[in-house]
């Protein structure tokens, strides 16, 4: 049987002989059903229309994306350690000439997710390099798709995945929102890989936070300052979000404190 795959968010489903009924990721106030409906498609379908582009961002850092662009069009990345190779976040399509490409940098031993909607083919990625396994926080749990065993649930606020990389929880766009801190990244001075759990904008000096992106949810104050506080015991000079542009290149850290003040300044009485 198929494993469905949402042609909106892009996450993938346990099996099941006819498409499910409805996405409970889109149907989550945080995204959206498209108003002409619900559709789905599978793995197979998306290798015959689509490739994916790998591109070098950093050195020890690659990045890769769906070409044409496919449902949130996010850009996961690769970081290479000589203690292995961690893919942040996913994307739905998955095929043999990026998985020979991966292979080429060391493979993927180890794949961190910042929420829900960037699960994706999860496990398709995982069953491709070798059972690699899926580190998720247990707080998004209910919005896995499609459980299985290469999933590892941590608990903590942190979690050191490999030396000089550390699962870090925020919450924010879903409770257990997480951002990838790579001590090694920026030539030394560190990187912090946000997901859409602090979103570089339009002017790349500056970042955001929201509750929901599509539909224009802000967050609350507690929730900014716990983003905040969450990242502040690290060093980071660059910061990725998830889309190719979407980069602040250096003094990341100081503009997520003045992106937060600004922020709560305008969402204040």
């Amino acid at each position: 049987m198929p494993n469905f795959i949402c042609m909106t968010c892009g996450v993938q489903y346990a099996e099941s002989e006819t498409p499910p009924a409805h996405c409970l990721i889109c149907e989550d106030e945080r995204q959206y059903v498209k108003a002409s409906g619900q559709q789905w498609t599978t793995l197979d379908a998306l290798q015959e229309h689509y490739h994916n582009e790998i591109r070098a961002v950093e050195p020890g850092m690659i990045g890769l994306a769906t070409v044409p662009s496919f449902t949130i069009g996010q850009r996961p990345l690769l970081i290479q350690t000589p203690d292995g190779n961690v893919l942040w976040d996913c994307i739905s399509l998955i095929d043999g000439a990026t998985v020979d490409a991966l292979n080429a940098l060391g493979g993927v031993d180890a794949i961190a997710i910042s929420h829900p909607h960037f699960y994706d083919s999860m496990v398709d990625w995982s069953e491709a390099f070798h059972d690699a396994p899926i580190y998720l926080h247990r707080a998004n749990e209910p919005w896995v798709m499609r459980p299985d065993r290469r999933i590892v649930y941590w608990e903590t606020e942190t979690y050191a995945l490999l030396p000089g990389i550390t699962l870090i929880r925020c919450g924010g766009h879903f409770p257990g929102s997480t951002v990838l801190h790579w001590a090694s990244g920026a030539d030394g001075k560190g990187a912090l890989l946000t997901g859409d759990t602090i979103m570089v904008v339009a002017d790349t000096r500056w970042v955001t936070f929201m509750y929901s992106y599509p539909n224009d949810i802000p967050l609350n104050r507690a929730a900014v300052e716990r983003i905040v506080a969450a990242v502040e015991p690290y060093a980071f000079d660059r910061l990725y979000s998830s889309w190719w542009e979407k980069v602040i290149q250096k003094d990341a850290k100081a503009a997520v404190q003045r992106s937060a003040a600004r922020y709560i300044r305008a969402i204040s009485d």
